[in-house]
């Protein structure tokens, strides 16, 4: 029997190799032509602290989302077996360290204090003692899980005699192990997995041990156990597929939109563009030429002070923040939406209030965008569902910027930034930039006003063109301060009205997207993130015979009010549902704002774990059967 789609979890202390064995695993998948997704999720300390990857592979197409239970637990130590055991499906597979079966759980300190609390009520209740040994055992016994047991000193210990791996360094091959036995239980072949492991080790000293580790173990495994986990054949196709992170993603997108600097301050989990960016900095192929200006500063104050000096030069700007970053950004978002700077800050969202939690998704910050800085002023806010939205949305974030000579925010979840998925290849046939209304050599030539009344989106000159007042005061069309009322009237009547012209230049059905059947029974309500979530619940729902449609809203600042409108008029109230990632359903605030519809049930999400697809599916079901507001809590 073979699967179509396998889910899989691989857990480790954070700084052992899990990361490694997540890259070249994801890399032999879709090597293989397999689809492939997988979410990182980690503790935000450096070194020690458990982290995991949660990954699903498919036959049948590009997944979406994740869900459980799983059909794979790959374990570099005690605590992933502690921590995930709970995942297992009955008949699943758990691979693990058979030197580790005497640890106790209540002696692992990095064991958060909770779920040590469970963990003792739980084994109590079973007649455990305690020790990862009698877990296994339980686990085989009572759930069917079947125990793949690996001695991992035994095997680098051979690795040392056979390719002269260094003792001091053999803990470094565990992440090989892990390799190995999920591709022995897939049947994943050995011209895959060499390729991904020659993406990650291009240095022949550091491939060939880790082939040998990998290769090893796998062979054990499939003549032991054969491979019971393998995929059918895939049936997605020859393409050419892209594997990368949505970090990845968006660094790519704005250097194909032409980006020329950007400004950061290292902050998790936006700091990853930036190190992407400045990676490829000088690029030059097939007649494609990019050069960026890649400035690390000492906060984030300095960063968006950069990125608009910057833009007032000419260049393509943006910044990349999180949370507490953008809240020391806000003075000088202001200053830009008062003098029209086209200026992008690429919002990377993590939980919060204050530092909140470093390392964890949300999507709480909605409001914050839309609203950000004091006094009135027009910015255009994107949110991105999936790698191919944030690719599409980067790119037009610089447009709309220099378009409308104004502040565009880019929001990007968390959990976005740290998945990587296999998407199709950009068409990069049809990107154009567009850098809006400039002067040119013209502007030298005396009396130019660089806030010119006569239309809301002025002829734009860079520094060093023309003379030109730029200050953080109300000011006229020459830029020069004042405080008469009729001119105060004048500029933000100017200012404001770039906004509705963008609300009817940009088409509504790139703002809002309505997935389903044209007469669905009910319909879900989300934005960001949620849209893989969302729509691979409905196909679980619509095979249980529930009809169901989703609305993924894509802009909020213009706000897509007549198509959101048109399609809310079709559902009934009760039958709509707002799917969001964060306590008070900011999104549904937003819709009633611009719409006046307010939505009255909600699903939601604030632990800083993203939405699975079967979670989803069941808290649809619980509101369509009467429920108001269901949270969300599973995740490790």
């Amino acid at each position: 029997m073979t699967l179509r789609a396998l889910d899989f979890i691989l857990g480790g202390p954070q700084g052992g190799g899990l990361e490694t064995s997540s890259q070249i695993l994801t890399w032999a998948f879709a090597r293989a032509g397999y689809g492939v997704i997988s979410d990182r999720e980690y503790f935000s300390n450096i070194r020690g602290r458990h982290s995991y990857v949660h990954a699903e592979v498919s036959a049948t197409g590009l997944p979406r989302a994740l869900r459980y239970p799983i059909h794979l637990l790959g374990a570099m130590d005690a605590e992933t077996v502690f921590t995930h055991f709970g995942d297992l499906a009955p008949g699943s597979y758990l691979v693990y360290d058979t030197g580790e079966e005497g640890k106790v759980y209540e002696s692992i300190p990095s064991i958060e204090p909770e779920l040590k609390a469970r963990l003792r009520a739980a084994f109590r209740e079973a007649g455990l003692d305690g020790t990862l040994g009698s877990l296994v055992k339980y686990l085989s016994a009572s759930r069917r899980v079947v125990p793949v047991g690996l001695h991992y000193a035994s095997v680098l210990s051979e690795a040392q005699k056979e390719v002269g791996i260094a003792a001091s360094q053999a803990s470094r091959y565990v992440s090989a192990i892990l390799v190995g036995a999920v591709a022995g239980l897939t049947g994943l072949g050995d011209g895959p997995v060499s390729y991904g492991l020659s993406r990650r080790f291009p240095k022949k000293e550091l491939y060939e041990p880790n082939r040998y580790v990998a290769g090893a173990v796998a062979s054990y495994v499939k003549s032991k156990f054969g491979a019971p986990l393998a995929l059918e054949a895939s049936s997605i196709g020859q393409r050419e597929l892209l594997v990368a992170s949505g970090n990845d993603v968006s660094a790519m997108a704005k250097i194909v939109g032409g980006l020329r600097f950007q400004s950061y301050y290292p902050i998790t989990p936006a700091a990853d563009e930036s190190f992407t960016l400045e990676e490829y900095e000088s690029l030059h192929l097939d007649g494609f030429d990019s050069e960026v200006v890649v400035l690390q500063t000492e906060d984030e104050l300095a960063a968006i002070n950069a990125a608009v000096g910057a833009a007032l030069a000419g260049a393509r700007s943006a910044t990349a923040t999180s949370g507490p970053g953008f809240d020391l950004m806000v003075e000088g978002l202001g200053w830009a939406g008062m003098n029209e700077v086209p200026v992008v800050v690429t919002y990377y969202q993590r939980g919060g209030p204050s530092t909140g939690q470093p390392t964890r998704g949300a999507q709480s910050d909605l409001l914050s965008s839309v609203f950000a800085s004091h006094g009135e002023y027009p910015r255009i806010v994107i949110a991105s569902g999936d790698h191919e939205e944030v690719f599409r949305d980067a790119i037009e974030a610089l447009n709309y910027a220099e378009r409308y000579q104004m502040p565009v925010i880019h929001l990007v979840d968390k959990f976005l930034a740290n998945t990587i998925a296999s998407i199709p290849m950009p068409d990069l046939s049809s990107i154009r930039i567009d850098r809006g209304k400039l002067v040119g050599e013209a502007a030298g030539a005396g009396g130019y006003k660089r806030f010119d009344f006569s239309s809301p989106i002025s002829p734009r000159a860079f520094l060093g063109q023309a003379v030109m007042w730029y200050t953080g005061d109300e000011h006229d069309e020459w830029g020069h301060i004042t405080e008469d009322p009729e001119s105060r009237v004048k500029i933000m009547e100017k200012r404001m009205r770039k906004l509705e012209i963008a609300d009817s230049e940009i088409p509504e059905e790139a703002r809002a997207s309505y997935y389903g059947p044209e007469r669905a029974d009910f319909l879900l309500v989300g934005w960001g993130f949620v849209k893989g979530a969302a729509l691979a619940a409905l196909e679980d729902l619509s095979a249980e015979g529930l009809r169901g449609a989703y609305l993924h809203v894509r802009m909020f600042s213009p706000y897509p009010s007549r198509l959101v409108s048109r399609i809310l008029a079709g559902f009934e109230p009760d039958r709509v549902i707002d799917v969001e990632h964060n306590y008070t359903a900011q999104a549904a605030s937003l819709l009633a704002m611009n719409t006046g519809f307010r939505i009255r049930r909600s699903v939601l999400k604030f632990t800083g774990r993203p939405m699975y697809a079967d979670e989803l599916a069941r808290a649809v079901k619980s509101v369509l059967s009467g429920s108001e507001r269901e949270v969300l809590s599973y995740g490790a």
